[in-house]
């Protein structure tokens, strides 16, 4: 009976490492970047400010600020593909669409409100989107970030339908802070490199409509390889 109970360990064992967290692709020990619940009012935390925002104003703004995060690290964090950072946003497209519909459609009223005309709205509309997409753009930081959106984008896969801006109040903080260069904690004088990988051109308009990548106008993103 020694040997089906060796077996029965192992594969006890195996199955810790198996569904353990993708939280040692890079660091032996992560930075702590957890922070409090944000309102969406706190600076930074919908990247460009919005005046006058109403509170359904602000949550579609962090859900929307969410949904472009997770965009930018399908596309940025590729190097390392069991962060799963891209079927995951392709499930969470799918999961919440009516919610980001929802949120889409929020803003665009926001910008029409404010401005008091539809079509110069919908223009900094997009401007608004593009400038979200360029504050999650990161070098320096890229681990952290990747790290952190590869979270926050398998917890959105179980978050109830109608819900996704519960998981942007509460992790939101969290995600701004991984944009920072953090690196190994257990022993954080080790030094470590980054994998290049080339960044979609989050400043040029015409590449994005309505927050996706159009590879038609400006060509097919260039994922880096790995070595």
């Amino acid at each position: 009976m020694l040997v089906p109970r060796i077996l029965f360990g192992l594969a006890i064992t195996a199955g810790i490492f198996v569904s353990a967290p993708a939280s040692a692709q890079f660091f032996l020990k992560s930075a702590n970047l957890a922070g409090e619940r944000v309102t969406g009012t706190e600076p930074g935390m919908t990247g460009p400010a919005l005046p006058g925002a109403n509170g359904d104003e602000v949550r579609a703004a962090l859900v929307w600020n969410l949904r472009a995060a997770l965009n930018v690290a399908a596309l940025q964090c590729q190097f390392e593909p069991t962060l799963l950072t891209l079927p995951n946003y392709n499930a969470m497209l799918k999961d919440h669409e009516t919610e980001l519909r929802t949120a889409y459609a929020t803003l665009e009223k926001y910008f029409s409100r404010t401005l008091k005309d539809k079509k110069k709205g919908m223009t900094e509309l997009d401007k608004f989107g593009t400038r979200i997409y360029s504050g999650f753009s990161t070098v320096q930081g890229q681990l952290s970030f990747c790290q952190t959106a590869a979270s926050i984008g398998h917890d959105a896969l179980f978050v109830k339908r109608g819900a996704l801006s519960e998981l942007a109040h509460d992790r939101m903080r969290e995600l701004r802070a991984s944009l920072a260069p953090w690196g190994e904690q257990f022993r954080n004088r080790a030094s470590y490199s980054v994998p290049f990988q080339p960044l979609p051109p989050f400043g040029n308009d015409k590449c994005w409509k309505k927050g996706r990548y159009q590879a038609k106008k400006c060509g097919p993103l260039q994922v880096a390889s790995r070595s």
